[in-house]
């Protein structure tokens, strides 16, 4: 696959003029996909996919366009050249554009990490024995994702990284499920019927009568699922920088209020760790980590071309998104063991849902719990919770009322496959904390 791009990226430069400049950016995968009802197989199928976006640039003027590849170079070559021809006869009835950035220092890479997935059989026959005489719902999505770059300068990127997602739900009765996950790059049978047992436990669990608490302030354990759903949030525009130029973002107070997070919270964007592509579709590389709060206190802005042209500013390779797509967030120093004993009294919330900013300034969100939500009293799991919803700052989650975050840390991949596989992950703790609102 990355000969064929390479190819693609020849025969591109064979086709400009004079002063023309091309910019290409590829992205593909080959994956397997098995989704589960009642435990069983109910569909099972692969898909292989290549897309590339070219934008032609004369001078400060560009027209970018994108088209699906078929692999053939026969039927390709063609189909590439009536784009270029396409965009020729565009570009010169657009405007200039004024923050047009992209790579001019040639910084060729070549990432391949090893497949070490297994037989999709192997993972499949895994999966329904560990969910014997369980309603098991969910689905597996594993295989290869690829991205390249390459423009007219002779820069060559490639990228290749192979991972696993099973996300799955152990269904009760009606609305009450487990909902777990097992993503990563080796496959382990024992890891997968660790999170099963634990899952059960929990299944077990929403048999009881379900309680329903009144509104009020509750400690709580946010598992890493849950805490993953609210750094998403805070994402957007939390960390980019016209969002910080612009006084758009959430983290405004931060920034220029004085406000701060625990000390023991630090937050990176990690591409060296994650599933995202080390380079970006301007052909800028993406550093292996940036740091984005350190000790509590805001350090870096993810900076796109766009916006680094415009502020002034060198980029650091994030995406026209400007959000984190390798999120991590440093461990703690407790025990995943000994969480409930630390919880005593409140809720263990495995995940939130509908999340949303009720205050967007000051932080703030509003969101659901879903799923096992659990009622703990005494460090022992009493019964499940019917669903709350919260109201939470995110000075107090993980500033002034945070109690302390796990030692261990979940790999989590997007489950997002519409259109492809995600390729954001995040790499975060659990944690305890004090006083979460619950409105309703």
């Amino acid at each position: 696959m990355r000969d064929y791009f390479y190819e693609i990226a020849d025969y591109l430069q064979s086709l400009m003029r004079g002063e023309e400049v091309w910019t290409a950016s590829y992205s593909a995968e080959d994956s397997d996909f098995v989704r589960f009802n009642h435990n069983r197989v109910r569909q099972a199928g692969s898909v292989q996919q290549r897309t590339i976006s070219i934008d032609l640039i004369q001078g400060k003027r560009h027209a970018a366009a994108s088209i699906t590849l078929s692999g053939d170079l026969e039927i390709d070559r063609p189909r590439l050249r009536r784009l270029i021809e396409d965009q020729r006869e565009m570009v010169p009835h657009l405007s200039e554009d004024p923050y047009l950035l992209y790579a001019t220092e040639v910084r060729s890479s070549e990432r391949i990490d090893p497949s070490q997935l297994p037989p999709r059989e192997h993972a499949v026959d895994a999966v329904v024995r560990a969910g014997e005489g369980k309603d098991l719902v969910g689905i597996y999505a594993a295989g290869g994702i690829h991205a390249g770059f390459a423009n007219s300068l002779g820069q060559r990127n490639w990228f290749s990284s192979y991972s696993f997602n099973l996300d799955w739900s152990l269904y009760h009765n009606a609305d009450k499920a487990v909902k777990s996950a097992y993503a990563g790059f080796v496959w382990n049978d024992a890891d997968l019927d660790a999170r099963m047992s634990s899952a059960s436990r929990q299944l077990e669990v929403l048999a009881r009568t379900p309680r329903t608490i009144d509104p009020g302030r509750y400690r709580v354990y946010l598992s890493p699922v849950a805490l993953f759903e609210l750094l998403n949030t805070v994402s957007w525009g939390g960390f980019g920088l016209k969002d910080h130029r612009t006084k758009q973002t959430p983290l405004l107070r931060m920034v220029e209020g004085g406000a701060t997070l625990h000390p023991s919270v630090d937050i990176t964007e990690n591409t060296a760790e994650g599933i995202a592509p080390d380079f970006q579709s301007q052909g800028f590389i993406r550093p292996p980590k940036v740091p984005l709060i350190e000790r509590g206190c805001f350090r870096n802005c993810l900076a796109s071309p766009r916006s680094a042209k415009e502020y002034g500013v060198p980029t650091n390779g994030a995406g026209n998104g400007e959000s984190p797509f390798s999120i991590d967030m440093a461990p703690g120093g407790l025990p995943q063991s000994d969480v409930l004993r630390e919880l005593g009294t409140g809720l263990y919330i495995n995940n939130l849902w509908y999340l949303n900013f009720s205050d967007r300034p000051a932080c703030r969100m509003t969101g659901m719990t879903r799923f096992a939500t659990l009622w703990v009293e005494n460090g022992e799991i009493v019964a499940p919770v019917n669903v709350m919803r919260f109201d939470e700052s995110i000075y107090r989650v993980l500033g002034q009322n945070l109690i302390g975050l796990t030692r261990e840390r979940d790999l989590i991949l997007d489950s997002e496959t519409y259109g492809s596989r995600s390729t954001r992950s995040g790499r975060l703790p659990g944690a305890v904390v004090d006083e979460f609102a619950f409105t309703l």
